[in-house]
C-alpha cells in the first residue's frame, strides 16, 4: 500500500477576510488551528490550516484569507464541495448548531447518506455527511462541542465538471481511484488503500458555466503519499500520461506536486513528512506565526502587514 494513494491529504480555499474565516472554523465548526504561516508567494497574507488535534491527513482544511478579494463563483472545473464525516448522532446536533448561528441548512442524501450542506461565510459550500461505513477518528472538542459530536475529517470532495471522463481516467489510471457507483450525472470513485477520506465525487454538467476562483472557492485538493520516494513516483506516472506536473516543491510540513488535471482542477500531491509537530510542540500547534525561513529576516515588517486577528 506504501507507494499509492492514500486518500485526501488537504483541500485548500479562498477566503476574504482572515478574522471571520477564523472564527468560523475555530468557534462554529469546532476545528483546530493547527497552523498560523503565511502564504509562500504572498507574506501579507495569511494561510490558516484547520484539523484535528494533529493536523492529520485527511483533516487538513487550508485557507488563503485574501482581504478583499472578492466573490468568486463556484462552476464547472473546480472542486465544488467539501464533505466532512460526521457521527450518526452527531447530525441532529449540527443541523441544530448552524441554524442557531443563522446558517441556512439542506438536508438531502447523497449515495444513501444522510447530508447536511451549507455554505460558510464566503460561500464555501461544505458538507456534513454520516458515513455509511463507521469512521473512528477522533475528532477536535472544544467546550462546545464535544468529541462525539465534532467533525472526524473529511469524508469526500466533489468536482463539478462539463466532461467526467478525462478526469475519471486521471483518478483510476494515475491515482489509482476505482469507480465505486453512479446515479444520474453523479459519479463516486474511491481508493481502498485507507478507510476515510479516501472518496471523489464528480458532479458531471456540460451546461454549468465555468466556475472564478475567489472567495467562496477552492483553490485546490492534495491527495495524500507516505514520504517524498513515492511522490516522485507519482511524478514520473503524471509525465507519462502527457500531463504537465510541477519541479518538487518544500511546504515545511509536507512535499508537493502540483498538476492541473483536464477538467481544470487544480490537484496537489503531498507527503505525510514532516508534519505539523516539525517548528512547534503538539500542545502549542497553531498558537504562534511561523514564517516560511525565507521570510524571517522581514518578521517585524510581516507582522505589521497582516491583518488583525
Amino acid at each position: 500500500m506504501e507507494n499509492k494513494i492514500l486518500g485526501l491529504h488537504h483541500i485548500t480555499a479562498i477566503a476574504n477576510q482572515a478574522k471571520r474565516n477564523l472564527d468560523f472554523y475555530t468557534h462554529i465548526l469546532g476545528l483546530r488551528l493547527v497552523k498560523k504561516t503565511v502564504n509562500f508567494d504572498d507574506p501579507g497574507t495569511y494561510h490558516f490550516y484547520f484539523g484535528n488535534e494533529t493536523g492529520a491527513p485527511g483533516t487538513i482544511l487550508t485557507f488563503f484569507p485574501w482581504e478583499g478579494i472578492g466573490q468568486g463563483i463556484n462552476g464547472a472545473g473546480q472542486a465544488t464541495h467539501i464533505g466532512y464525516a460526521i457521527a450518526p448522532e452527531a447530525y441532529d446536533f449540527w443541523k441544530q448548531r448552524l441554524g442557531t448561528h443563522n446558517i441556512v441548512v439542506e438536508e438531502n442524501e447523497i449515495f444513501g447518506e444522510k447530508t447536511l450542506s451549507f455554505k460558510d461565510p464566503d460561500g464555501l459550500q461544505l458538507q456534513f455527511i454520516v458515513p455509511k461505513s463507521t469512521d473512528n477518528r477522533t475528532p477536535w472538542s472544544t467546550p462546545e462541542i464535544t468529541t462525539q459530536n465534532g467533525l472526524k475529517g473529511f469524508h469526500n470532495v466533489t468536482l463539478t465538471l462539463k466532461n467526467s471522463e478525462p478526469t475519471i481516467k486521471v483518478l483510476t489510471d494515475i491515482l489509482g481511484y476505482s469507480m465505486e457507483k453512479q446515479e444520474g450525472n453523479r459519479f463516486r470513485l474511491s481508493t481502498d488503500t485507507i478507510d476515510t477520506a479516501n472518496i471523489v465525487d464528480i458532479m458531471e454538467d456540460e451546461t454549468t458555466p465555468y466556475g472564478r476562483g475567489a472567495a467562496g472557492t477552492n483553490h485546490h485538493i492534495a491527495f495524500r503519499v507516505k514520504d517524498d520516494h513515492v511522490l516522485m513516483d507519482f511524478r514520473e506516472k503524471v509525465l507519462s500520461a502527457g500531463l504537465q506536473i510541477t519541479p518538487k516543491i518544500d511546504r515545511d510540513y509536507f512535499y508537493s506536486l502540483y498538476f492541473r488535471e483536464p477538467g481544470g482542477v487544480l490537484f496537489e500531491l503531498a507527503t505525510d513528512n514532516p508534519g505539523f509537530t516539525k517548528d512547534e510542540p503538539l500542545a502549542e500547534l497553531g498558537r504562534h506565526l511561523k514564517l516560511p525561513k525565507q521570510y524571517e529576516g522581514r518578521r517585524h515588517d510581516i507582522e505589521q502587514s497582516l491583518p488583525q486577528l
